[in-house]
């Protein structure tokens, strides 16, 4: 019921049409004992006693009352569809809303599979059941009641025979819900298993097809795919089990009113028009017994479904504006951890992390892989949290700021490149879409992307495809610099992000970032050592911690790990020190 209620919250204003369609549902249900009260009159008033005069008259209410509720019923399912289709819509918008807001520890939990089902078939379970399952339990509720209560005043010992078989159909029923609500919680877990793994393996295709794992991936594929499959062959089988004798019983209502009906009728109890009117309700009695089956399956599927979604809306970011954040116009760009200490998962990523950087000035961080060096400049554009300690941007801790004016005067080139599916001016001017097209060609030209764009057939309206799709490793590397480049940043990161060019283009992007015409603080992060080349401050990192640091030539004099890293990647062959 907790599921229930927060959808009827996101309803909203849609509340009374929705309430509107539940109404005549119950009203069109009702209708149904209007016809057979006709024809009991009919039968008993006109057939019998051969009178034709109120013959024409109860043919045309039958026909009008049929007319009314087929029309009722025609406004109600579009009532039910309308409704349920935008509250949904306001639902999957409210999920999305959600999850841009999450910070990576969320993100790092939860898989983009796992995401794209919630946001997919969770969401169209949710809306099956309220525009299907819930407009189907008022029918079956009116009806029955309705019809039951019609038939004690036809015959209330017939009506009361009949009314026997409800206890057993309920029993059934109650054993049935016990039995498949756990199952659809792990039809649930398969289908997101299936759809991680079909994900992924969409992501990473180039890397399959490099490693001829083509086979492999079939076969893991494979794998996932029966185990959904058996799970839903399960869910089949308890289904099949239940519902024919949900079914049976309702056939028994038929056998009661062919025997107990018929019997009456024989002793003079019953009036034929009277039999006529149970014969005709026996189904919508039955009715509802029949449905009971599906709507409590489509039930547990809600229960399922709502509750990966409820996951998603009541998710809590631990990174949000603070009461009081100021809007970050343009630093001058000191940035300064003191301190800092980051746990993931249990373990720790950054211990003590102490380290100052002046305005316009170029810092170096250089470490082993899985050093800590990508989450340190994270956590200036608050993507991560410390746990302890402070990161600060001129003197003002990032807390302070609010979250989209820091990350607007903070420019990034991430270690993965993304690009989206759009133009090359598109992917540039993505954090500034209002540069015009002489600004955007001036940071292709600073990152060393415009030689290679301007050869394309289309130049900066080509469509680069899907992360970047026919562009090599370094092309994509120098439109994501551009990308950073565009927003003028006061403070630049650029994490590996000439890993993929070759030593020329890496120095030639190091002039222009040099020569720059804004004040900007630099913080590149990269393996290779001349990367660094006129760098004011060099971090040496290992195991989340600050080992060394210096000036290149403080640092080579230290004889540490930033001086054997140097001479390996120079070719100096180790000797004696004097």
């Amino acid at each position: 019921m907790a599921h229930l209620k927060w959808v009827w919250e996101y309803m909203g204003d849609k509340r009374r049409a929705y309430i509107a369609g539940l109404v005549l549902a119950g009203i069109t249900a009702g209708m149904v004992v209007i016809n057979p009260m006709l024809a009991r009159r009919l039968i008993d008033e006109v057939v019998i006693p051969a009178n034709p005069a109120p013959l024409f008259r109860l043919l045309a209410a039958m026909m009008s009352v049929q007319v009314l509720r087929l029309s009722l019923r025609y406004l109600m399912v579009i009532l039910m569809e309308i409704k349920s289709t935008e509250t949904m819509t306001e639902i999957r918008r409210r999920m999305y809303d959600i999850v841009q807001e999450q910070d990576y520890r969320f993100l790092d939990k939860i898989r983009t599979g796992n995401l794209m089902t919630r946001m997919t078939s969770d969401l169209d379970m949710l809306r099956h059941f309220v525009a299907w399952i819930c407009y189907q339990f008022v029918d079956a509720v009116v009806l029955f009641t309705a019809t039951i209560t019609f038939l004690m005043f036809v015959n209330w010992k017939l009506a009361l025979c009949l009314a026997s078989i409800t206890p057993f159909i309920l029993y059934l029923s109650r054993r049935f819900m016990s039995r498949i609500r756990p199952r659809f919680v792990l039809l649930r877990d398969k289908l997101t298993k299936l759809s991680t793994a079909v994900t992924e393996n969409i992501d990473g295709n180039r890397v399959v097809k490099a490693f001829a794992r083509e086979e492999y991936e079939k076969q893991r594929f494979e794998k996932h795919n029966a185990d959904y499959r058996n799970a839903s062959y399960e869910n089949a089988l308890i289904a099949a089990k239940y519902q024919p004798l949900l079914e049976a019983l309702s056939q028994i209502l038929i056998v009661i009113t062919l025997a107990v009906g018929g019997l009456f009728l024989i002793r003079g109890e019953m009036t034929p028009g009277e039999y006529l009117s149970f014969s005709s309700l026996t189904w919508a009695l039955s009715q509802p017994f029949r449905m009971m089956g599906l709507l409590l399956a489509d039930f547990q599927r809600f229960n399922a479904a709502a509750a990966m979604i409820t996951e998603i809306l009541n998710a809590q970011t631990s990174i949000a504006n603070k009461p009081g954040a100021i809007k970050l116009i343009r630093p001058a760009g000191r940035v300064e951890f003191r301190n800092v200490g980051l746990t993931l998962e249990g373990a720790a990523v950054l211990e003590h992390i102490n380290f100052k950087i002046e305005p316009g000035k170029t810092l170096g961080i250089l470490g082993s892989t899985g050093a800590g060096k990508t989450v340190l400049v994270n956590m200036l554009l608050r993507f991560y949290e410390p746990d302890t300690g402070e990161v600060l941007l001129d003197g003002v801790n990032v807390r302070g700021y609010t979250l989209s004016s820091l990350r607007r005067r903070i420019g990034i080139a991430m270690q993965e490149v993304f690009l989206f599916s759009d133009t090359v001016y598109a992917n540039i001017s993505y954090g500034r879409p209002d540069l015009d097209a002489g600004s955007i060609k001036q940071q292709a030209v600073i990152a060393d992307a415009d030689s290679f764009v301007s050869a394309m057939s289309e130049g900066y309206e080509t469509i680069v495809g899907e992360r970047g799709v026919g562009l090599s490793g370094g092309q994509r590397q120098r439109i994501a610099l551009a990308r950073a480049l565009a927003v003028k940043p006061a403070v630049l990161i650029l994490d590996d992000t000439t890993s993929a060019v070759d030593s020329e283009t890496e120095g030639y992007i190091q002039d222009q970032l040099r020569a720059l015409d804004y004040p900007c603080t630099k913080i590149i992060i990269a393996q290779r050592i001349t990367s660094f080349r006129g760098a004011d401050l060099i971090l040496v990192m290992d195991r989340g911690r600050i080992v060394e640091r210096g000036t290149h030539e403080e640092l080579l004099a230290n004889k540490g790990f930033y001086h054997r890293i140097w001479k390996l990647q120079n070719n100096i062959e180790e000797k004696q020190d004097e």
